[in-house]
């Protein structure tokens, strides 16, 4: 039977770093996700720095699910592109300092052609990345619905097995308009972590909208089903990103996950 372990992501609490940590701890989560764009910079943060921010996580009976490190563009983008591998880099060390081997990021659009000059640079980029990740234990891991799951799964059959790890985030599908369900059925073997969002087509706008957890079209039960059968051992990390009243609805998802 799965067991669920679960994580806040701590910007969806819209409160200053250490009093979300209070609260998050408060309100039954196992672990956190960190930004370490907004909310810690790997670059900027010494070796005292980390053991102090790993007490401090600690002191609140929490650990690190995943770090989160989004970029302005994808790793298909050529532009600064050597800059951005250096700078993820640096998360992906960052996060195995703090406990995790999870590092999560949009990579980027993925071509619908091989012979797409973009596509090369892709691929390229994430084996990098991938080889440097196996080196200090950690995984890229990519965050779904920036396009469909066959296509991500086209993506992580063109490298070196092992290599990308991938963040379910029902939710994003949901909300660009692809299938939570056939995403998951076809990526849970490489599923590291999984992102509790719900979301729902607005069919007058022609749109996605992200919904409180357990309102919106996500076969939850049927999700934790999918995982289940793939033995997955990693947290469900809450993250409600539009929100005017986040305390309270990260209580109820937490509440909403433990039912099932």
């Amino acid at each position: 039977m799965l067991s669920l372990k679960i994580s806040v992501r701590l910007a969806s609490l819209r409160q200053p770093f250490k009093k979300a940590l209070r609260t998050a701890a408060s309100l039954g989560a196992q672990a956190v996700e960190i930004d370490a764009r907004t909310e810690v910079q790997p670059a900027e943060i010494t070796a005292s720095g980390i053991r102090h921010l790993r007490k401090t996580i600690a002191d609140f009976n929490l650990k690190v699910a995943a770090v989160s490190f989004r970029t302005r563009n994808g790793y298909h983008v050529l532009e600064n592109l050597d800059r951005r591998i250096e700078a993820t880099k640096q998360a992906m060390q960052f996060a195995f300092q703090l406990g995790t081997n999870v590092v999560i990021n949009q990579v980027g659009q993925v071509p619908q052609e091989t012979d797409d000059p973009q596509w090369e640079t892709l691929v390229q980029a994430l084996s990098d990345l991938g080889r440097y990740g196996q080196h200090v234990g950690t995984f890229l891991t990519a965050g779904t619905g920036s396009e469909s799951g066959p296509d991500l799964k086209r993506l992580i059959d063109a490298l070196p097995e092992g290599l990308l790890a991938v963040n379910l985030d029902p939710g994003n599908l949901v909300i660009n308009g692809f299938s939570a369900s056939e995403a998951a059925r076809i990526l849970a073997p490489y599923v590291h972590h999984v992102h509790a969002r719900d979301a729902m087509r607005d069919l007058a706008r022609g749109r996605g909208l992200e919904v409180p957890l357990g309102s919106g079209t996500v076969d939850f039960p049927e999700l934790l089903g999918i995982l289940e059968e793939h033995r997955y051992g990693g947290y469900l990390t809450i993250d409600r990103q539009g929100s005017d009243n986040a305390v309270t609805e990260v209580a109820q998802a937490i509440q909403f996950l433990n039912s099932m």
